[in-house]
C-alpha cells in the first residue's frame, strides 16, 4: 500500500472556509495519487490559532485555547475527507483541554480517522523542557493501538520517539506502522526525532512515517521557524532499504512524500531478516542485571 508523509507547512486563515479548502487540498492530493495512510505532523493544528486574530495567535495561552475550541470542527472536516476519499488520516495534533487528568491544563492530541469515522486518539506522552516549563501542556493516559485494514497502527508524537520501552510496548502490543509525526525548529531537534524514529524501525523491525512541520510562522507563538523533511523509515534488511530510508523529501519543502510498503515484508524481516532485533530483546534482561562498574584505583597518602 501506499503511505503519505506531510511535510506541512502553517498557513495563516483569516476564515474558517479557507482552513477547510487547504485541507481538503491536501488530501485529495494524497488520495488522487492512490496513498491509503495519510499523516499530517505534530502542532500542524497550531494554524487555527489564526482564526483568533494577530494578539491570540501570538500568545500561547490563548492560542492553546483558540486551536482547542476547533477540535471538534476539525474533526468533523477530517471524518468527511476520510469518507470521501475512502482513506486513513492521521490530523496534525493540537491541544486538548478537558480531560479529567489533566487538572485542567490541555494534552497535545492527534486523532485517527479511517472511511468510516474516528477511529481514536493519541495523546502525547513525554512533554519537552518547553511544553513543561512555557506551554503547560500535560501528558496523556497511555499508548494506543488500532487495528485497521492497513495493519496494525501505533502512534509515538515527536520526543516520544526518542524513548525506546515506548516503541517497544507498541512493537509487543503487534504494532508494525509507527506513526512519528513531529513540529521541531532546528535541525538539532528534527534529527533527535529522525534518529529515534529510524531506531524505533530497527529495533522492533516495522516501519515509522515521520511527517514534520516545516516552514516559518512568525505570527504563531513557539512555532515561528520549524524544520524538517518529510521520510519513511524501514529496518535497514532483507526486503527494505540498505539505508533504512524507504523515501524522504528534501529538507524543509512543503508537500507529500510517499512510500510503497509491505506488511508481508514486515512479517518476513521479524521471522527471517539478517538480524532478529525485535525476536532477540528480551535477551537484554540478563544483561542489564549484571552491570559491572570498573574504575581507576588510586593511592591514598
Amino acid at each position: 500500500m501506499k503511505i503519505a508523509a506531510a511535510a506541512y507547512p502553517l498557513n495563516w486563515f483569516d476564515t474558517w472556509a479557507e482552513y477547510e479548502k487547504k485541507l481538503s487540498t491536501w488530501v485529495a492530493e494524497a488520495a488522487g495519487q492512490g496513498a491509503k495512510l495519510l499523516v499530517f505532523p505534530e502542532y500542524g493544528a497550531m494554524e487555527l490559532a489564526s482564526l483568533g486574530g494577530a494578539a491570540v495567535a501570538g500568545d500561547i495561552q490563548d492560542a492553546l485555547h483558540e486551536v482547542s475550541r476547533h477540535k471538534p470542527a476539525s474533526e468533523a472536516l477530517h471524518v468527511r475527507l476520510a469518507a470521501e476519499h475512502g482513506v486513513h488520516i492521521l490530523s496534525a495534533s493540537g491541544p486538548v483541554f478537558g480531560l479529567p487528568h489533566a487538572g485542567g491544563r490541555p494534552v497535545n492530541r492527534a486523532s485517527l480517522f479511517g472511511p468510516g469515522g474516528l477511529i481514536g486518539h493519541q495523546d502525547k506522552a513525554m512533554m519537552t523542557r518547553w511544553e513543561r516549563d512555557g506551554w503547560h501542556i500535560v501528558p496523556g493516559d497511555g499508548l494506543q493501538v488500532y487495528d485497521t485494514p492497513l495493519g496494525r497502527i501505533g502512534i509515538l508524537i515527536c520526543y516520544d520517539s526518542e524513548f525506546p520501552l515506548l516503541g517497544r510496548a507498541l512493537a509487543e502490543a503487534g504494532v508494525e506502522i509507527l506513526l512519528v509525526p513531529s513540529a521541531t525548529e532546528a535541525l538539532a531537534g528534527f534529527s533527535r526525532v529522525r534518529v529515534g524514529a529510524m531506531a524505533r524501525a530497527l529495533e522492533n523491525q516495522m516501519v515509522a512515517v515521520h511527517a514534520p512541520v516545516v516552514g516559518e510562522a512568525a505570527w504563531c507563538y513557539g512555532m515561528e521557524e520549524n524544520t524538517g523533511s518529510a521520510s519513511v523509515y524501514g529496518p535497514p534488511d532483507r526486503g527494505f532499504p540498505s539505508t533504512g530510508i524507504i523515501a524522504e523529501g528534501p529538507l524543509g519543502k512543503p508537500g507529500w512524500v510517499y512510500a510503497e510498503i509491505s506488511r508481508d515484508a514486515i512479517a518476513e524481516v521479524r521471522a527471517d531478516g539478517h538480524v532478529l532485533n525485535m525476536q532477540h530483546w528480551p535477551e537484554q534482561d540478563v544483561q542489564l542485571s549484571r552491570v559491572t562498574v570498573h574504575g581507576r584505583s588510586r593511592e591514598i597518602a
